[in-house]
């Protein structure tokens, strides 16, 4: 009695493509299956020694004019099965119909709810002007560096003559759809402060943990202000503010002795209203303060700050919007608070949405027990089914 859709994707949800140790075979073997049988052509492309991305693509009857690309991503990220009511890689559906699995939300969901709309469409006898891509990359959960950051450098990706995307949103607690335009910039910033040695019992001058408590005073009480800018502005939303977390701390190598040198990791999430040299300058400043000795590193440092236009004269977000008031789908336009892979897309120049078809529905992407409802999972697909259609419609643009 169970929805084929839901019975396929309850199957993609049963393949471990968890880090550190991902089964991509195994995913792309899966999706290549579900590919040929919907009679799509398929293409493979090793990004580097091991790591391959799927493309799948609906030919449209005027290839000349600019694609459409549905992204998203294979792997998931680890679990903590003690905390899981049911395990995470078998797919249980309890009485409500509550799907449980890691990568239920983030993002399988979206890949089988492509297909799936895909097919119905097809099923329907439809065909449109603009060809329709499928990606499915890996590695996003660790930072998408040997998946989507390599692929859009490759000349496989300028030959699918991409003109707009779609790849991963949130889901959403209220009955809103969660829309996401932009991105914040990710630094990790490694602070090292050196200092004077010595024993333990002593009143050591100039120490590297003094430093260190000056550092890391200066950059959480920056997270505070920003903390409570946003607590206090009900229209702001968490993409809207810096985000700032120390991350790790390093140092010592006995409980008597006064070490010469510690460390810090902090993860900063920027986002694109910032001006991030003289974000940078600040962070200098910070260090300077705390004294001689103190300098930072960059383990990662994006620049990039485009974001999507989602004026009305941007015709691919009139598409867009426009099935969504059809649908009578209220949204709420967002930059994203993390990093997807949209961020390696828009900085190729393409515009690009992010977007998960899942409103009513706890946030629960790297959370335990992250689970999706098996009617939100079914109205994704419709919604794809109506979106798909008027994004592939776009008449064709000025440079077309």
């Amino acid at each position: 009695s169970e929805d084929p859709s839901v019975t396929l994707f309850r199957e993609y949800l049963r393949i471990d493509t968890v880090h550190p140790k991902p089964d991509y075979d195994a995913a792309i073997q899966f999706l290549e299956r579900i590919g040929t049988d919907l009679g799509l052509a398929c293409q493979k492309v090793e990004v580097c020694q091991g790591y391959v991305v799927l493309i799948l693509t609906w030919q449209g009857t005027n290839p000349r004019l600019r694609s459409v690309l549905l992204n998203s991503h294979t792997d998931v990220v680890p679990v903590f099965e003690e905390h899981w009511t049911y395990p995470p890689f078998e797919a249980i559906k309890d009485s409500q119909g509550n799907i449980y699995a890691r990568g239920a939300q983030d993002m399988k969901c979206v890949s089988i709810q492509y297909l799936e709309a895909i097919r119905r469409l097809k099923a329907e006898g439809k065909c449109f002007a603009r060809t329709i891509h499928l990606s499915f990359v890996p590695d996003e959960e660790v930072g998408g560096h040997k998946g989507m950051e390599m692929f859009v450098q490759r000349p496989e990706f300028k030959a699918l003559n991409v003109g707009f995307a779609l790849d991963e949103g949130l889901a959403s607690p209220s009955d809103t759809f969660s829309v996401f335009y932009g991105e914040k910039s990710p630094w990790w910033i490694k602070v090292k402060c050196v200092g004077s040695p010595g024993h333990g019992s002593r009143f050591i001058t100039n120490t590297a943990a003094e430093k260190m408590h000056k550092v890391i005073n200066s950059f959480l009480a920056f997270r505070e202000s920003e903390k409570q800018r946003l607590k206090s502005n009900s229209s702001l939303t968490l993409g809207d503010v810096t985000s700032l977390n120390l991350t790790m701390l390093e140092g010592g190598v006995s409980f008597n002795v006064v070490p010469s040198e510690m460390a810090a990791g902090f993860d900063i999430r920027i986002p694109p209203t910032v001006d991030l040299k003289a974000f940078e300058e600040q962070v200098a400043a910070w260090c300077r303060g705390a004294g001689d000795g103190v300098t930072y590193e960059f383990h990662q440092k994006c620049m990039d700050q485009h974001i999507t236009s989602t004026e009305e004269s941007n015709p691919w977000w009139k598409a867009f919007s426009g099935v969504c008031r059809d649908m009578k789908l209220q949204l709420k336009l967002e930059i994203f608070p993390a990093a997807t892979d949209s961020r390696y897309i828009r900085a190729v120049r393409h515009p690009a949405i992010g977007f998960s078809p899942m409103n009513r529905t706890p946030v629960l992407l790297h959370d335990h027990n992250e689970f999706l409802n098996e009617q939100v999972f079914l109205r994704g697909i419709d919604i794809y089914a109506h979106l798909l259609p008027a994004l592939a419609s776009v008449p064709p643009l000025p440079a077309e």
